[in-house]
């Protein structure tokens, strides 16, 4: 695993010009933590002057296409993120699978085509609560990994893993620190499994209701190498204690 924590904001659907403001206090907090790789993805429409705004922390889009151009009316090519001044994009989320029926198939080709562009990707998996209670938590997630992680020389340097069970995304419910333990370490074998002694330092995020309150116990779990944050992202007040959790406390 990755020594240097990893805590990725996703904006998700939210976020005007006017909220520019607290992804510059995000940036300057950010600062604070030299330790900590900190990130935001905004909205597209933000993303080139966050970009060009932010010091410290990483801009990144929430998706991309699987084309570089073409005649995809509302589509995003890796290559335009790449312009905007993104230097990785999310692709797999949950509301991505659901919503727009994206299969593990589609988020390899598009992580192919962002990786192709010159960006980093954090591929995202997660059961849903029927396949927890079903007892397939793990065989679905590594279904997932197996599915949606791109390949290939140079490919893992370059790849962020996270997990998000569905059923705890913006719900404020949380699987247990024993749970989250166990799902990492079944995501790191996995890793290990597909990339060799390369799978070792992917870097694999927890996401799903974190929030200031639970992020330290969740981060101290097994193999938990930052968070990905969605609503508790949109303000510096609520994000930056995440931050702070992720730095984890003083060295002597």
């Amino acid at each position: 695993m990755t020594n240097r924590p990893f805590v990725v904001g996703n904006w998700k659907m939210n976020g005007l010009r006017a909220n520019l403001a607290e992804a510059r206090a995000i940036d300057r907090g950010a600062a604070r933590h030299p330790g900590v790789r900190v990130a935001i993805a905004p909205p597209f429409t933000l993303i080139a002057a966050m970009a060009e705004q932010a010091e410290t922390m990483a801009i990144g889009g929430q998706d991309c296409h699987v084309a570089a151009s073409g005649a995809h009316t509302g589509d995003i090519g890796a290559p335009m993120l790449a312009d905007a001044g993104a230097v990785f994009t999310i692709l797999g989320h949950s509301e991505r699978r659901a919503n727009h029926g994206e299969s593990d198939a589609l988020v390899r080709a598009k992580a192919e085509a962002a990786l192709a562009a010159g960006l980093e990707v954090i591929v995202c998996v997660g059961e849903t609560e029927a396949e927890r209670d079903a007892g397939q938590a793990e065989a679905v997630v590594c279904a997932q990994l197996d599915g949606s992680l791109p390949t290939g020389e140079g490919v893992p340097a370059r790849v962020t893993v996270a997990y998000e069970p569905v059923w705890a995304i913006g719900t404020g419910r949380v699987p247990s620190v024993a749970d989250v333990g166990a799902m990492h370490r079944a995501i790191r074998a996995r890793l290990l499994a597909i990339y060799g002694e390369d799978g070792a330092g992917i870097a694999i995020l927890y996401g799903g209701s974190v929030n200031p309150g639970n992020a330290a116990e969740l981060m101290a779990a097994d193999e938990v190498g930052g968070a990905l944050v969605g609503g508790a992202s949109l303000t510096a007040e609520n994000f930056l204690p995440i931050v702070l959790a992720a730095a984890g406390p003083p060295s002597e």
